[in-house]
């Protein structure tokens, strides 16, 4: 029978966890503001959170069974997605302000949703008629 994990340490995990995705949250919306300028990696945010980046991720995959980076990925992929249903902002205008040249963004954004930015908005115009 395994060993049974003392609850403080389960409390520590999960204040971890809250803290990374607040620093995520924090990151892009300074990211879209323009008061940062490079994305971050899970090693820039450990350094803020003042721990380990292997102790970081480990403690995101145990509390939730994803990667830290899946998290960075699923809020991208939310805010471009509103931008792109939202305005009339140029696809490679949003790809500037996330930090990626247009290409790689397309590449990123097709990855996740399956389409293009492009057929993206399309699509999302088309359904709203």
């Amino acid at each position: 029978m395994p060993a049974k994990i003392p609850q403080k340490i389960l409390s520590r995990q999960h204040e971890i966890t809250s803290d990374f995705l607040k620093e995520v949250d924090k990151h892009l919306a300074d990211i879209i503001e323009g008061r940062a300028m490079d994305m971050y990696e899970i090693r820039d945010i450990a350094d803020i959170m003042h721990i380990h980046p292997t102790h970081l991720s480990n403690t995101i995959k145990l509390t939730t069974g994803k990667s830290p980076c899946s998290f960075f990925e699923a809020r991208i992929m939310d805010i471009a997605k509103f931008m792109l249903r939202e305005t009339n902002t140029p696809v490679a205008h949003i790809a500037a302000k996330l930090t990626f040249d247009p290409s790689n963004f397309t590449k990123f954004f097709k990855r996740f949703e399956g389409v293009t930015p492009k057929q993206y908005r399309e699509e999302m115009f088309m359904s709203s008629m």
